[in-house]
């Protein structure tokens, strides 16, 4: 399953220059927890999230009361004051494990999607592995064979179980290969098993 497959395209943007309140608007109005940084032309700057636009805004009404020194705070006003640069990224021809193992490892709940210009092209989020994943098994067979006809290999069957694809009709190694590699293309898809 490729990344493509499964990512949000168009994902929820801002540019650096962006006032704060309005990034929060924007992250509000979306739904979502963090969303990219793009410039002008859609290269990936960063990440800024909503740990990123809150720290620094909310005052402690009790400070006064404290015998503890306060130091003036600085509060941001632009996105660029306070997004993450150099985020990780995934290509959209990357396989979908590749993100997963960054997700799980990093603990984030997205990954933005970039071509090979450093341009933003989608959103990969955990939600949009969970509903690849949890696709129909009929549907994910009928993909698979509807690939597998594509390319002219009518006698090739395919049965789904839990996402996993047993296959079976390849008569050699090259189209054993060939099979298991189109369908690990398919969303929904957690194994291949080519007999």
């Amino acid at each position: 399953m490729l990344v493509k497959d499964v990512m949000s395209q168009d994902p929820v943007t801002v540019v650096p220059s962006r006032g704060i309140k309005a990034a929060m608007a924007k992250l509000a109005h979306a739904g979502v927890t963090s969303m990219p940084v793009v410039d002008e032309d859609k290269h990936l700057c960063g990440i800024v999230s909503e740990a990123d636009l809150i720290r620094n805004l909310v005052d402690d009404p009790r400070a006064h009361e404290r015998s503890i020194t306060i130091r003036p705070v600085t509060r941001p006003s632009t996105v660029d004051d306070v997004y993450t640069r150099s985020p990780i990224a995934v290509g959209p021809y990357d396989d979908v494990t590749a993100a997963v193992d960054v997700m799980t490892a990093k603990g984030f709940k997205s990954l933005p999607v970039v071509d090979h210009e450093h341009r933003l092209v989608g959103m990969v989020s955990r939600s949009d592995v969970i509903r690849a994943l949890a696709r129909d098994d009929s549907a994910i067979a009928q993909d698979v064979l509807r690939l597998f006809e594509e390319l002219g290999h009518v006698g090739w069957t395919a049965e789904v179980t839990d996402g996993i694809v047993e296959i079976t009709g390849t008569t050699d190694a090259a189209q054993r290969s060939l099979a298991h590699a189109l369908s690990r293309t398919v969303a929904g898809v957690v194994a291949v098993h080519v007999r």
